[in-house]
């Protein structure tokens, strides 16, 4: 049965911890898995502009064997003369895998129903779950473990990040602690579902509009940008309304000693954090980015393999 990866709770914690694993094994010895060996291509399909996604995949599918086909917004028929359905009908008769940055989440889950190779969420306006794998391998190099930590995330808790680390902190068996206004909530679903799967784990769930609650004993401090693509004209009001929630060095100072940064990127200084934050001795937000690259790997592997 073909394995998709829509959303973090696609795969369970044994299987994360799996990918995980295998993620800083490929770190280490970066050319010794092939599964696209032949070479066969994998789809990575850009509806919004990218970085590190772009890189990190086209990379990864180039060290694991494969030739990356890089198709931007308005190069294809998708969305447009053809539908999700019938597009996936047709890349999986020649590609290995679809990996998809778009908007709706439910345009991912269409593309997965109708597609019977893997389907990959790089990113969507619900969930980021590949930052999230890059995120939970980061903190494992760096704390030494994940179940029982304490992470907080202080800022926009309607966003993707905030979702998708509700769920796979719960799913790490980790204390998670969501800091945002009362107006900026995260999805109701992301935070029942993390609620659920963290009483199975171990873990807990906390959302919260008081910073110095969620900063308590936090091994971990997360944030992201306030003003995401499509934003841009909230700027203004989003600025307002997140006054008190810049990760500042007082701010982190509330957490751990040894608490460290993440910030999935671009970053803001001045914002959303600090420039002696991100560019700090605390800060391991390059680890991170790095390691899109090695966990992206890993779950194409764990897919293509799993299939």
């Amino acid at each position: 049965m073909v394995r998709h990866f829509r959303r973090d709770d696609d795969i369970t914690p044994a299987e994360q911890q799996q990918i995980i694993d295998l993620a800083i094994t490929m770190k280490a010895d970066p050319y010794a898995h092939k599964p696209l060996a032949g070479p066969k291509s994998v789809a990575l399909v850009f509806d919004k502009p990218s970085t590190r996604t772009r890189v990190s995949f086209s990379v990864g599918v180039a060290d694991l064997g494969g030739n990356p086909l890089i198709i931007q917004a308005g190069e294809s028929q998708l969305g447009a003369k053809e539908s999700i359905a019938d597009t996936a009908r047709v890349l999986e008769r020649m590609v290995a895998a679809i990996v998809w940055r778009t908007f709706a989440q439910s345009d991912i889950d269409e593309m997965a129903a109708h597609s019977t190779v893997p389907v990959i969420n790089s990113l969507s306006d619900d969930f980021h779950p590949c930052q999230l794998l890059a995120d939970l391998m980061t903190i494992r190099e760096h704390k030494g473990r994940l179940a029982g930590l304490t992470v907080a995330f202080v800022g926009d808790g309607s966003s993707n990040m905030a979702n998708s680390y509700l769920v796979a902190c719960a799913i790490a068996g980790i204390n998670v602690r969501i800091a945002t206004p009362v107006n900026y909530q995260p999805l109701v679903e992301a935070h029942e579902t993390a609620t659920r799967i963290a009483g199975e784990t171990g873990g807990s769930v906390l959302v919260t509009d008081a910073v110095a609650d969620a900063l308590v004993d936090a091994d971990v401090v997360v944030t992201d940008t306030w003003i995401s693509m499509g934003q841009e004209s909230e700027k203004e009001k989003r600025v307002a309304d997140f006054a008190g929630y810049g990760v500042t060095t007082e701010l982190l100072a509330a957490a751990k000693d040894d608490a460290i940064f993440l910030h999935c990127l671009p970053a803001y200084r001045g914002h959303e954090v600090d420039a002696e934050v991100i560019d700090g001795p605390q800060s391991v937000v390059w680890d991170a980015a790095e390691n899109r690259l090695h966990a992206q790997k890993a779950l194409m592997h764990f897919l293509l393999t799993a299939s």
